[in-house]
Protein backbone atom coordinates (compact mmCIF):
# COMPACT_ATOMS: atom_id res chain seq x y z
CA UNK A 1 0.00 0.00 0.00
CA UNK A 2 1.09 3.53 -0.41
CA UNK A 3 0.72 5.12 2.57
CA UNK A 4 1.55 8.44 1.12
CA UNK A 5 -0.79 8.63 -1.37
CA UNK A 6 -3.86 6.77 1.19
CA UNK A 7 -2.82 10.15 3.41
CA UNK A 8 -3.45 12.60 1.05
CA UNK A 9 -6.38 11.21 -0.12
CA UNK A 10 -7.82 10.80 3.15
CA UNK A 11 -7.23 14.54 4.15
CA UNK A 12 -8.72 15.57 1.08
CA UNK A 13 -11.96 12.86 1.43
CA UNK A 14 -12.61 13.93 5.20
CA UNK A 15 -11.84 17.56 5.30
CA UNK A 16 -15.96 18.30 4.51
CA UNK A 17 -16.55 16.32 7.65
CA UNK A 18 -14.05 17.46 10.36
CA UNK A 19 -12.18 20.70 11.69
CA UNK A 20 -9.04 21.76 11.26
CA UNK A 21 -8.34 22.37 14.85
CA UNK A 22 -6.39 24.92 16.22
CA UNK A 23 -2.37 24.71 17.24
CA UNK A 24 -1.99 26.11 20.63
CA UNK A 25 1.67 27.35 22.15
CA UNK A 26 2.86 28.47 25.96
CA UNK A 27 5.57 30.22 26.43
CA UNK A 28 5.26 29.03 30.47
CA UNK A 29 4.85 25.80 29.76
CA UNK A 30 8.05 26.24 27.21
CA UNK A 31 10.42 27.14 30.09
CA UNK A 32 8.86 24.37 32.03
CA UNK A 33 9.92 22.10 29.50
CA UNK A 34 12.88 23.22 28.18
CA UNK A 35 11.28 22.72 24.34
CA UNK A 36 9.69 24.44 22.11
CA UNK A 37 5.51 23.25 22.28
CA UNK A 38 3.29 22.97 19.66
CA UNK A 39 -0.26 21.25 20.92
CA UNK A 40 -2.49 19.99 18.60
CA UNK A 41 -6.18 20.23 19.81
CA UNK A 42 -8.03 17.89 18.51
CA UNK A 43 -9.97 18.44 22.23
CA UNK A 44 -11.89 20.90 19.64
CA UNK A 45 -12.06 18.43 17.09
CA UNK A 46 -16.21 17.12 16.20
CA UNK A 47 -17.38 14.79 19.07
CA UNK A 48 -14.24 16.00 20.98
CA UNK A 49 -11.31 14.07 20.08
CA UNK A 50 -8.74 13.16 17.09
CA UNK A 51 -10.76 9.50 16.56
CA UNK A 52 -13.16 11.72 14.02
CA UNK A 53 -10.94 11.23 11.68
CA UNK A 54 -10.46 7.40 11.55
CA UNK A 55 -13.86 6.66 11.70
CA UNK A 56 -14.90 9.38 9.14
CA UNK A 57 -12.32 8.09 6.59
CA UNK A 58 -13.03 4.43 7.11
CA UNK A 59 -17.14 4.96 6.85
CA UNK A 60 -16.66 7.06 3.42
CA UNK A 61 -15.00 4.45 1.66
CA UNK A 62 -17.56 1.72 2.73
CA UNK A 63 -19.60 0.55 -0.69
CA UNK A 64 -23.11 1.32 -1.78
CA UNK A 65 -24.49 -2.13 -0.51
CA UNK A 66 -22.30 -1.74 2.60
CA UNK A 67 -23.74 1.76 3.49
CA UNK A 68 -27.01 0.34 3.48
CA UNK A 69 -26.39 -2.38 6.26
CA UNK A 70 -24.65 -0.16 8.51
CA UNK A 71 -21.56 -0.35 10.47
CA UNK A 72 -20.92 -1.86 13.76
CA UNK A 73 -18.21 -1.37 16.23
CA UNK A 74 -17.23 -1.60 20.16
CA UNK A 75 -15.73 0.85 22.11
CA UNK A 76 -16.74 2.27 25.86
CA UNK A 77 -15.59 5.55 24.80
CA UNK A 78 -14.55 7.75 21.93
CA UNK A 79 -14.77 5.63 19.11
CA UNK A 80 -18.43 4.66 19.89
CA UNK A 81 -19.10 8.80 19.52
CA UNK A 82 -17.28 9.12 16.70
CA UNK A 83 -18.46 6.30 14.41
CA UNK A 84 -22.16 7.31 15.74
CA UNK A 85 -21.50 11.20 14.43
CA UNK A 86 -19.67 9.71 11.12
CA UNK A 87 -22.51 7.34 10.30
CA UNK A 88 -24.89 10.37 11.12
CA UNK A 89 -22.97 12.48 8.77
CA UNK A 90 -23.27 10.37 5.87
CA UNK A 91 -26.47 9.07 6.57
CA UNK A 92 -26.29 5.00 7.75
CA UNK A 93 -26.69 2.80 10.66
CA UNK A 94 -24.32 2.08 13.33
CA UNK A 95 -24.35 -0.18 15.59
CA UNK A 96 -22.25 0.53 18.87
CA UNK A 97 -21.31 -2.34 21.38
CA UNK A 98 -21.07 -0.79 24.66
CA UNK A 99 -19.91 -2.60 28.27
CA UNK A 100 -22.89 -2.39 30.74
CA UNK A 101 -20.25 -0.55 32.94
CA UNK A 102 -19.62 2.14 30.67
CA UNK A 103 -20.87 5.90 32.39
CA UNK A 104 -24.23 6.31 31.24
CA UNK A 105 -23.10 10.35 29.88
CA UNK A 106 -20.83 8.31 27.22
CA UNK A 107 -24.15 6.12 26.30
CA UNK A 108 -26.27 9.15 25.96
CA UNK A 109 -23.78 10.89 23.88
CA UNK A 110 -24.27 7.75 21.11
CA UNK A 111 -27.51 7.76 21.39
CA UNK A 112 -27.91 11.63 20.66
CA UNK A 113 -25.62 11.14 18.01
CA UNK A 114 -27.63 8.37 16.37
CA UNK A 115 -25.84 5.47 17.18
CA UNK A 116 -27.84 2.60 18.20
CA UNK A 117 -26.31 0.94 21.39
CA UNK A 118 -26.06 -2.52 22.32
CA UNK A 119 -24.64 -3.20 25.55
CA UNK A 120 -22.13 -6.19 26.08
CA UNK A 121 -20.79 -7.47 29.22
CA UNK A 122 -17.24 -5.41 30.50
CA UNK A 123 -14.54 -8.05 29.47
CA UNK A 124 -13.00 -7.50 25.96
CA UNK A 125 -14.30 -10.85 25.22
CA UNK A 126 -17.71 -10.28 25.85
CA UNK A 127 -17.34 -7.04 23.28
CA UNK A 128 -15.78 -8.76 20.52
CA UNK A 129 -18.77 -11.64 21.32
CA UNK A 130 -21.55 -9.38 21.09
CA UNK A 131 -20.10 -7.39 18.25
CA UNK A 132 -19.65 -10.28 16.05
CA UNK A 133 -23.60 -11.08 17.05
CA UNK A 134 -24.75 -7.96 15.77
CA UNK A 135 -22.75 -9.03 12.43
CA UNK A 136 -24.44 -11.92 11.77
CA UNK A 137 -28.07 -10.28 12.43
CA UNK A 138 -27.71 -7.43 10.04
CA UNK A 139 -24.72 -7.76 7.57
CA UNK A 140 -23.25 -4.35 8.60
CA UNK A 141 -19.54 -3.86 8.35
CA UNK A 142 -16.85 -4.38 11.63
CA UNK A 143 -14.91 -1.04 12.10
CA UNK A 144 -12.01 -1.87 14.91
CA UNK A 145 -11.26 1.12 16.97
CA UNK A 146 -7.61 1.12 16.54
CA UNK A 147 -6.26 -1.80 13.80
CA UNK A 148 -8.27 -1.06 10.72
CA UNK A 149 -6.07 0.50 8.18
CA UNK A 150 -8.30 3.71 6.68
CA UNK A 151 -8.74 4.65 10.70
CA UNK A 152 -4.90 4.38 10.93
CA UNK A 153 -4.63 6.58 8.38
CA UNK A 154 -7.60 8.92 9.34
CA UNK A 155 -5.67 9.52 12.39
CA UNK A 156 -2.72 10.72 10.59
CA UNK A 157 -4.28 13.57 9.32
CA UNK A 158 -3.92 15.64 12.05
CA UNK A 159 -0.25 15.01 12.36
CA UNK A 160 -0.24 16.01 8.25
CA UNK A 161 -2.41 19.68 9.39
CA UNK A 162 -0.27 20.01 11.99
CA UNK A 163 3.27 19.58 9.96
CA UNK A 164 1.52 22.01 7.20
CA UNK A 165 1.56 24.79 9.93
CA UNK A 166 4.81 23.99 11.29
CA UNK A 167 7.16 22.43 9.05
CA UNK A 168 10.00 22.82 10.99
CA UNK A 169 9.06 20.39 13.90
CA UNK A 170 12.01 18.50 15.00
CA UNK A 171 10.01 15.44 17.27
CA UNK A 172 6.16 14.18 17.28
CA UNK A 173 4.78 12.49 20.41
CA UNK A 174 1.20 11.19 21.04
CA UNK A 175 -0.45 9.28 23.85
CA UNK A 176 -0.67 5.01 22.72
CA UNK A 177 -3.18 2.74 23.35
CA UNK A 178 -4.62 0.92 20.55
CA UNK A 179 -1.90 2.36 18.29
CA UNK A 180 -3.85 3.53 15.63
CA UNK A 181 -3.62 7.27 16.67
CA UNK A 182 0.36 6.52 17.17
CA UNK A 183 0.77 4.49 13.95
CA UNK A 184 -0.89 7.19 11.90
CA UNK A 185 0.85 9.81 13.49
CA UNK A 186 4.42 7.75 12.78
CA UNK A 187 3.41 7.32 8.96
CA UNK A 188 2.20 11.21 8.25
CA UNK A 189 5.57 12.17 10.44
CA UNK A 190 7.88 9.71 7.82
CA UNK A 191 6.12 11.14 5.16
CA UNK A 192 5.27 15.01 5.45
CA UNK A 193 8.12 16.08 8.48
CA UNK A 194 11.39 17.13 7.78
CA UNK A 195 13.68 14.46 9.87
CA UNK A 196 10.99 14.70 12.63
CA UNK A 197 10.96 11.57 14.68
CA UNK A 198 7.78 9.80 16.02
CA UNK A 199 7.56 9.10 19.78
CA UNK A 200 4.35 8.11 22.59
CA UNK A 201 3.90 8.05 26.41
CA UNK A 202 2.16 5.38 27.86
CA UNK A 203 0.69 4.96 31.45
CA UNK A 204 3.40 2.55 33.18
CA UNK A 205 -0.07 0.94 34.49
CA UNK A 206 -0.67 -0.42 30.85
CA UNK A 207 2.87 -0.47 29.36
CA UNK A 208 1.62 -3.19 26.56
CA UNK A 209 3.19 -0.81 24.08
CA UNK A 210 6.82 -0.12 25.61
CA UNK A 211 6.82 -3.89 26.20
CA UNK A 212 5.61 -4.79 22.58
CA UNK A 213 9.13 -2.69 21.44
CA UNK A 214 11.07 -4.36 23.37
CA UNK A 215 9.82 -8.10 23.08
CA UNK A 216 9.28 -7.93 18.81
CA UNK A 217 5.44 -9.25 19.50
CA UNK A 218 2.41 -7.59 20.92
CA UNK A 219 2.16 -7.81 24.66
CA UNK A 220 -0.94 -7.24 26.79
CA UNK A 221 -1.56 -5.99 30.01
CA UNK A 222 -2.72 -7.80 33.23
CA UNK A 223 -4.04 -4.79 34.65
CA UNK A 224 -5.75 -1.66 33.27
CA UNK A 225 -5.44 0.24 36.46
CA UNK A 226 -4.86 4.07 34.81
CA UNK A 227 -6.64 7.04 35.19
CA UNK A 228 -5.97 7.43 31.24
CA UNK A 229 -9.11 5.56 30.46
CA UNK A 230 -8.45 5.91 26.61
CA UNK A 231 -5.33 4.00 26.96
CA UNK A 232 -6.76 0.46 28.31
CA UNK A 233 -6.40 -0.96 25.35
CA UNK A 234 -3.70 -2.59 23.02
CA UNK A 235 -1.51 -3.09 19.81
CA UNK A 236 -3.13 -4.29 16.60
CA UNK A 237 -1.83 -6.84 13.86
CA UNK A 238 -1.76 -3.61 11.52
CA UNK A 239 -0.80 -1.28 13.35
CA UNK A 240 2.00 -2.81 15.34
CA UNK A 241 4.48 -3.52 12.41
CA UNK A 242 3.71 0.53 11.48
CA UNK A 243 5.08 1.60 14.87
CA UNK A 244 7.74 -1.08 15.03
CA UNK A 245 9.25 0.76 11.92
CA UNK A 246 8.45 4.41 12.16
CA UNK A 247 8.33 5.01 16.15
CA UNK A 248 11.81 5.71 17.74
CA UNK A 249 10.63 5.12 21.54
CA UNK A 250 7.45 4.65 23.97
CA UNK A 251 8.47 6.70 27.21
CA UNK A 252 6.47 5.84 30.57
CA UNK A 253 5.13 7.97 32.83
CA UNK A 254 3.10 7.45 36.03
CA UNK A 255 -0.15 8.56 37.51
CA UNK A 256 0.84 11.22 39.27
CA UNK A 257 2.76 12.13 36.34
CA UNK A 258 -0.07 12.12 33.97
CA UNK A 259 -2.61 14.26 36.68
CA UNK A 260 -0.04 16.67 37.07
CA UNK A 261 0.58 16.87 33.22
CA UNK A 262 -3.43 17.18 32.68
CA UNK A 263 -3.71 19.97 35.20
CA UNK A 264 -0.73 22.16 33.57
CA UNK A 265 -2.21 22.11 30.51
CA UNK A 266 -5.81 22.97 31.96
CA UNK A 267 -4.41 26.03 33.96
CA UNK A 268 -1.68 27.28 31.21
CA UNK A 269 -3.45 26.69 28.00
CA UNK A 270 -6.92 27.07 29.86
CA UNK A 271 -8.62 23.82 27.99
CA UNK A 272 -10.53 21.06 28.57
CA UNK A 273 -8.35 17.66 28.04
CA UNK A 274 -8.72 14.49 29.66
CA UNK A 275 -6.38 12.32 31.22
CA UNK A 276 -5.14 10.24 28.15
CA UNK A 277 -4.18 13.19 25.95
CA UNK A 278 -2.24 14.69 28.83
CA UNK A 279 -0.20 11.63 28.94
CA UNK A 280 2.55 13.01 25.90
CA UNK A 281 2.79 15.95 27.76
CA UNK A 282 3.92 14.00 30.44
CA UNK A 283 6.34 12.28 28.64
CA UNK A 284 7.92 15.02 27.41
CA UNK A 285 8.21 16.19 30.71
CA UNK A 286 9.81 12.80 31.81
CA UNK A 287 12.34 12.41 29.49
CA UNK A 288 13.66 16.59 29.25
CA UNK A 289 17.22 16.07 27.86
CA UNK A 290 15.45 14.15 24.79
CA UNK A 291 13.60 16.86 23.77
CA UNK A 292 15.55 19.92 25.03
CA UNK A 293 15.82 22.92 23.04
CA UNK A 294 13.69 21.04 20.09
CA UNK A 295 10.70 21.89 18.09
CA UNK A 296 8.12 19.67 19.74
CA UNK A 297 4.16 18.89 18.44
CA UNK A 298 2.25 17.16 20.79
CA UNK A 299 -0.75 15.65 20.40
CA UNK A 300 -3.93 16.44 22.44
CA UNK A 301 -5.68 13.63 21.69
CA UNK A 302 -9.43 14.62 23.46
CA UNK A 303 -11.27 16.56 25.94
CA UNK A 304 -14.13 14.34 26.74
CA UNK A 305 -13.39 14.66 30.46
CA UNK A 306 -16.15 13.29 33.05
CA UNK A 307 -15.96 16.34 35.14
CA UNK A 308 -17.66 14.92 38.20
CA UNK A 309 -14.41 12.76 38.80
CA UNK A 310 -11.96 15.31 38.06
CA UNK A 311 -8.82 14.11 39.42
CA UNK A 312 -7.87 17.32 40.83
Amino acid sequence: MNFKEELLKAQKRISPYIHNTPVLTSRLLNEIAGAELYFKCENFQKMGAFKMRGATNALLQLTDVQKTRGVVTHSSGNFAQAVALAARNIGIKAYIVMPKNTPQVKKEAVIGYGGIVIESESTPIAREEKAEAVLQETGATFVHPSNDIPVIIGQGTATMELLKAHPDLEALITPVGGGGLLGGTALAAHYFGKNCPTFAGEPQEVDDAYRSLKSGKIESNKTTDTIADGLRTQLGDNNFPIIQKYVSAIICVSESEIIAAMKLIWERLKIVVEPSSAVAFAAVLKDKNRFKNKKVGLILSGGNVDLANLPF
